[in-house]
C-alpha cells in the first residue's frame, strides 16, 4: 500500500468511525437523559462491558493483532488465503460457542468478578438479567470482527468501518420507539444489543463476497496453522485488550461508589470518540500495510508509512486532546445534562473526561506502536508489558481509591496508558531505523503540539466570556457549536502559522481519499 493509499484509508476509516462515534454520543445522549445515572444504567453498563471485554480478547485483540498479518502475507503470496480463514471462522466460531455457554450458566460468578461492589443490591440482579441477554453478542461482533479483519487486508475498509454505525443505530431508534410509546426503555436497549450484532454479521458476509472471498464452515482442528495462530493470539489478546482489564478494574473500584460506574462510562464514551476516529482508524490500517511492507523487504517505505501515519494521527487527535481537559464541562452539559442527567452528574462526568484527556495522546500512540510488534508476529514483548500496566493500573486505582475516591480509576486508566508507551517505545528500538519516526515528523511533532496548545487558551478565553450562553435552553447548542468552529479555526489558523502542517497537505489528503 502506498503512502497515499495509507493516509486515504486512515481517512476512509476515520470518517465512517467519526459516524460510528457520533451516533454513539447520540446513543450515550438517550441513556444518560431517558434512563440516567443510578442502578439501571450502572447495571447495563457492567452488563455491556462483559462481551465487549471478551470481544477485545478475541476479535480485536487477537486478531487484528495474529490473523491479520498471516492473512495478508497469505494473500500477498496467494497461499490459500480463504482455506486459512475459513479455519480460523471455525474455529473462532467453537470457542465462543463453548464462552457462551459457559458465561450464561456462571452470570452471577461473572458480574461478582467485575462488579463486586454491586452484590447486596438491587444493581446485581439486575446486571445478571442484562449479562445474559447481551452476552451472545460476543459470538457474533467477534466473527464480524475476523471478516473485517479479512476486508482490511486486502484493502476494503469502508465495510468494515461502516458496520459498527449499525448498533449506534438500532439502539437509538428502538430507544425512541420505547420512549415514545411509553414502553420498557432499559429492557429494549438491552434486547437490541444482540440483534444488533447479527445484522453486523451478515453485512460483513454481504462484504466478503463481494470483495471476491469464499468462507466455508470447516471442522475446528488444531492444524499447523491453527497453532501457530494460536501461539501468536494468545498473548496478543491481552496486549491488545489491556484498555479493557483497566477498564475492568476501575469499574470494581467504581462499583463501590454511588452512580461512579455510569459516570465512567460516560467519560469513556466521549474521549473515546477522537480515540475512534484517529487512533483506531490509523492502527487497523497501519497493520496490514507494515505486514506487506516488511514481507517485500521495503523498509524505508514501512518507516516513512509509520512517519506519515504518526504525523496525521496527531495532527487530528492532540487538539482534540487539549479541548477535553480545557473545556470538559461544557462539552459534557450541553451533550448528557438533560432528563434524568442533572447538573451534579454533569460535573462529575467532566472531571473525568479532563482526566481521560490527558491520556488521550497516550492512548492513540498505543495503536501506532503496537503494529511494529504485531506485524513481525511478536506478540510476547507487548504481552509482557501489557502485564506490568496492568499491575500499575490496579495499583493506583485501588491505592488512589481511599483517597481521591471514584476517580482513581479515571487517574489510573491515563497514567497506566503513558506507561504503555514507554515500555512499547523503548521494546520498538531493537526493530532498527526502520521504526523510527523520521525528520519531517520529529520537527512537525512539537508544532502540532504548540498549535494544539493556543487553541486550548483560544477556546478556555472564549469559554470564559461567552460560557453564560452555555447553560441556556436553545442557545446552549448553538453556541457550542460556535466553541468548537472557533476552536478548528483557530487551530488551522495556528497550524499554518507554526508550520505544523500546510491546508495544501490536507485539501490533498482528502482529494486521494475521493480518489
Amino acid at each position: 500500500m502506498k503512502p497515499i493509499r495509507l493516509i486515504s484509508g486512515m481517512l476512509s476509516v476515520g470518517l465512517w468511525t467519526l459516524l460510528s462515534r457520533v451516533f454513539g454520543v447520540v446513543r450515550e445522549v438517550m441513556i444518560l437523559g431517558l434512563i440516567g445515572p443510578g442502578p439501571v444504567m450502572d447495571a447495563f453498563v457492567a452488563a455491556f462491558r462483559l462481551p465487549n471485554m471478551f470481544r477485545r480478547f478475541f476479535a480485536e485483540g487477537a486478531f487484528n493483532a495474529a490473523f491479520v498479518p498471516m492473512f495478508s502475507k497469505r494473500l500477498e503470496a496467494q497461499h490459500d488465503p480463504e482455506g486459512f480463514a475459513s479455519e480460523a471462522f471455525s474455529g473462532l466460531a467453537f470457542i465462543l460457542l463453548c464462552l457462551t455457554g459457559v458465561s450464561l450458566v456462571f452470570m452471577p460468578a461473572l458480574v461478582w468478578a467485575t462488579a463486586e461492589g454491586f452484590s447486596g443490591s438491587e444493581r446485581f440482579d439486575l446486571t445478571v438479567d442484562f449479562g445474559r441477554i447481551v452476552f451472545p453478542y460476543i459470538l457474533f461482533i467477534s466473527l464480524a470482527a475476523l471478516l473485517s479483519g479479512m476486508l482490511n487486508a486486502a484493502g476494503h475498509f469502508a465495510a468494515a468501518a461502516a458496520a459498527p454505525v449499525l448498533l449506534n443505530i438500532f439502539v437509538i431508534t428502538t430507544m425512541g420507539i420505547a420512549a415514545l410509546v411509553g414502553g420498557p426503555v432499559a429492557e429494549v436497549l438491552v434486547w437490541t444489543v444482540p440483534f444488533s450484532g447479527v445484522a453486523q454479521l451478515v453485512l460483513l458476509f454481504v462484504a466478503i463476497r463481494r470483495a471476491g472471498f469464499r468462507l466455508d464452515w470447516r471442522r475446528p482442528r488444531l492444524t499447523p496453522d491453527m497453532k501457530r495462530l494460536a501461539v501468536v493470539a494468545v498473548p496478543a489478546a491481552l496486549a491488545g485488550g489491556v484498555m479493557q482489564i483497566n477498564l475492568l478494574v476501575g469499574q470494581q473500584v467504581a462499583s463501590h461508589f454511588e452512580k461512579a460506574v455510569g459516570w465512567l462510562y460516560a467519560a469513556d464514551r466521549l474521549y473515546q470518540l477522537p480515540l475512534g476516529v484517529v487512533g483506531i482508524a490509523a492502527g487497523i490500517v497501519l497493520l496490514p500495510d507494515l505486514s506487506r511492507r516488511l514481507k517485500a523487504q521495503d523498509d524505508s517505505g514501512a518507516r516513512h508509512a509509520f512517519s506519515r501515519a504518526g504525523e496525521f494521527a496527531f495532527i487530528l487527535s492532540l487538539p482534540c486532546a487539549v479541548a477535553l481537559v480545557a473545556i470538559p464541562l461544557p462539552l459534557v452539559s450541553v451533550l448528557f445534562e438533560r432528563g434524568a442527567t442533572g447538573p451534579d452528574d454533569s460535573a462529575a462526568i467532566a472531571v473525568a473526561v479532563a482526566i481521560y484527556g490527558l491520556g488521550l495522546p497516550a492512548f492513540i500512540l498505543q495503536k501506532l506502536l503496537q503494529p511494529l510488534f504485531f506485524a513481525r508476529e511478536d506478540t510476547r514483548s507487548p504481552f509482557r508489558y501489557a502485564v506490568w500496566t496492568m499491575i500499575l493500573n490496579a495499583v493506583i486505582a485501588i491505592g488512589l481509591a481511599p483517597v481521591i475516591g471514584w476517580l482513581a480509576p479515571a487517574v489510573a486508566t491515563s497514567l497506566s496508558g503513558w506507561a504503555m508507551v514507554f515500555m512499547l517505545g523503548l521494546g520498538s528500538r531493537k526493530f532498527g531505523d526502520t521504526v523510527k519516526y523520521d525528520a519531517r515528523f520529529r520537527a512537525r511533532i512539537w508544532r502540532i503540539l504548540a498549535a494544539s496548545l493556543a487553541m486550548g487558551v483560544l477556546i478556555w478565553g472564549l469559554n470564559a466570556a461567552f460560557g453564560r450562553f452555555l447553560v441556556m435552553d436553545y442557545l446552549r447548542y448553538p453556541a457550542l457549536a460556535a466553541l468548537i468552529l472557533a476552536g478548528a479555526a483557530g487551530y488551522l489558523a495556528f497550524g499554518q502559522a507554526f508550520g505544523a502542517f500546510t491546508l495544501r497537505d490536507l485539501r490533498g489528503a482528502l482529494r486521494r481519499n475521493r480518489a
